[in-house]
């Protein structure tokens, strides 16, 4: 498969896979809502242990969900990451440059404008990450609801937007979003990492050593107290990019292919279930108008456009880059108001920010419109000027 066919058949997978995930957002919030909300908190109540001698991890399904599936999803991620420095859109300098400021630009409007809401609610700083972030599924999943009236490039500008954006992700949940760490787990997790990469320099191409230690690895980086994500993380740069026999084999490739349709038709959509389900009652202008709702969803409409717009002017502007080819400058508006789509990411952030009841309620108001407004917009904009 030549690299176009590979770039036209992950678009199109992620057009359904955002039908598919925004689905589930509504059936969650739906479910919340409605005389099936015990079941639904039930469900996600469900403990899940394992025991292996003195070793027992004893979880609700809600946690399995938002620490160890999202590993297996920032796995994947890691992986896109490591396969566009090395190979893709990433690989060269001049690539890079556009969509990196822009990523840049449109993570830092997001925060200071939230951090500007929210000024007035100390407890409410903690969130200033969440409207940073760019739902890459949503996102390409509207942009593909417009087939051919868009330009690959800007399709392909929009996913390197995104990754930018899921290593800032990764970055500041590394860095701001961590509890007291064991420096025990640390150094357990640390050899792991460490054999890891032995494998890699030893040559092997096989995948099931690297998840048998990244399994292990993930443990140690749970009981460190560093976010248990961050294995998936470590593990995708640990895989080899090529494959010295079988140049068409990659183990990379091979292992972000079949984890594609498992992260899009499964872990995103159940993530997406379990974290939208928000109960409505008793909600009112109090809660519609607090510092983190607002400031979240203005984050995502309005920061994002901004930020992702300006820098993109500003580089065009200075001749440090070119405009994608084939697009016009409105349309890359609406490539910039997509981008406000936070909808799993800023979720998944916001869920390591706040954990009582009525900043997730906020929480969850605020993406849900920041995103959706953001979808709208952008759609708009995009079938109004994109041919």
């Amino acid at each position: 498969m030549t690299p176009g066919d590979r770039l036209r058949a992950f678009f199109r997978l992620e057009s359904t896979a955002a039908l598919l995930l925004g689905l589930a957002a509504i059936i969650g919030l739906a479910a919340a809502n409605s005389p099936l909300a015990p079941w639904y908190d039930a469900f996600l109540d469900l403990r899940g242990t394992v025991t292996i001698g003195a070793f027992k991890l004893d979880k609700p399904l809600l946690i399995w969900i938002n620490d160890g599936l999202m590993a297996i999803f920032f796995l994947h991620v890691g992986l896109e990451i490591k396969r566009e420095i090395v190979d893709g859109e990433l690989a060269s300098p001049a690539q890079a440059l556009l969509p990196a400021l822009a990523a840049l630009a449109g993570m830092a409007v997001p925060a200071a404008i939230y951090l500007g809401v929210s000024r007035g609610d100390p407890a409410a700083v903690d969130g200033w990450a969440i409207p940073g972030a760019t739902d890459i599924a949503f996102s390409l999943g509207v942009l593909g609801l417009l087939g051919a009236r868009v330009p690959l490039s800007l399709k392909v500008f929009l996913t390197a937007v995104a990754i930018y954006d899921d290593l800032g992700a990764i970055a500041i949940i590394a860095g701001f979003y961590t509890d007291h760490l064991s420096v025990s787990a640390m150094l357990l997790a640390a050899v792991a990492l460490g054999v890891l990469f032995a494998l890699n320099l030893a040559g092997v191409t096989r995948i099931a050593p690297y998840i048998v230690v990244g399994i292990l690895l993930w443990v140690f980086v749970l009981k460190s107290g560093v976010h248990a994500t961050l294995a998936g993380v470590f593990v995708a740069l640990a895989v080899p990019v090529r494959h010295a026999g079988a140049p068409d084999d990659a183990p990379l490739h091979r292992l972000w292919e079949n984890l594609h349709p498992w992260v899009a038709y499964a872990i995103l959509p159940l993530f997406a279930f379990a974290n939208t389900g928000v109960s409505l009652a008793g909600i009112g202008a109090e809660q519609l108008g607090a510092p983190v709702t607002l400031g979240i969803a203005l984050g995502l409409f309005l920061g994002k456009q901004i930020g992702i717009f300006a820098a993109v002017y500003l580089t065009v502007r200075l001749g440090l880059a070119r405009l994608p080819e084939g697009a016009s400058w409105p349309m890359l508006y609406g490539v910039a108001l997509l981008c406000g789509i936070g909808f799993t990411m800023s979720l998944f952030i916001g869920t390591l920010a706040f954990e009582d009841a009525a900043r997730a309620a906020e929480l969850r108001l605020g993406v849900l419109a920041g995103s959706m407004l953001s979808a709208v917009a952008g759609y708009a904009v995009l079938r109004a000027t994109a041919r």
